[in-house]
């Protein structure tokens, strides 16, 4: 399970913000519940992988907290912030139409094109021993603007994620199995 899926089915407030403008303060909530000095999403992936169930429940009560905070700064629910996270993408989507700037997709091209070409060098070719970390740092961060590029042109799964969990909340109030 991604470490985001983890975040968002123990602290659904944390969770919610991770995919917007307001992951930074996200990632900090949970960095902090669990005692991490590095306040970075690397860091919150490792600490979350070797988590105690003390922890875990740290990061459910940083949940509640951030949904105080939230509410006092006039969010009335994780849906507003989802909003501000669709928002966001929309606006960029928006930017990129009506400027014509081919930019955003010739930096998608290249990053793709740089991606896939590491893999296949990765599968066809023996790591040179002497910048073997090097490639492996580039890979992930080409993975990680991939990912960036995908959810960019074709929308987060933050929304189906709402969406399941209005479904579920649905079934269990009709009593529906």
């Amino acid at each position: 399970m991604d470490w985001k899926q983890i975040v968002g089915t123990v602290a659904p407030w944390i969770g919610t913000a991770l995919g917007g403008p307001l992951g930074g303060m996200a990632v900090s909530a949970v960095a902090d519940a669990i005692g991490l000095p590095e306040k970075t999403e690397d860091a919150v992936k490792q600490a979350l992988a070797s988590a105690t169930p003390e922890q875990m429940l740290a990061v459910k009560q940083a949940d509640q907290q951030f949904a105080a905070k939230m509410q006092e700064l006039g969010f009335e629910n994780q849906r507003d912030l989802e909003a501000i996270a669709a928002g966001d993408r929309a606006s960029a989507r928006e930017r990129e139409i009506k400027t014509g700037d081919i930019t955003p997709r010739l930096l998608a091209a290249v990053v793709v094109a740089g991606f896939f070409g590491i893999m296949a060098l990765m599968i066809f070719h023996e790591l040179p021993p002497n910048g073997r970390d090097s490639l492996l740092v580039l890979v992930g961060a080409l993975g990680a603007a991939f990912g960036s590029i995908i959810q960019y042109y074709y929308g987060s799964s933050a929304g189906s994620a709402e969406k399941a969990r209005t479904i579920d909340a649905m079934k269990r109030g009709s009593g529906a199995q």
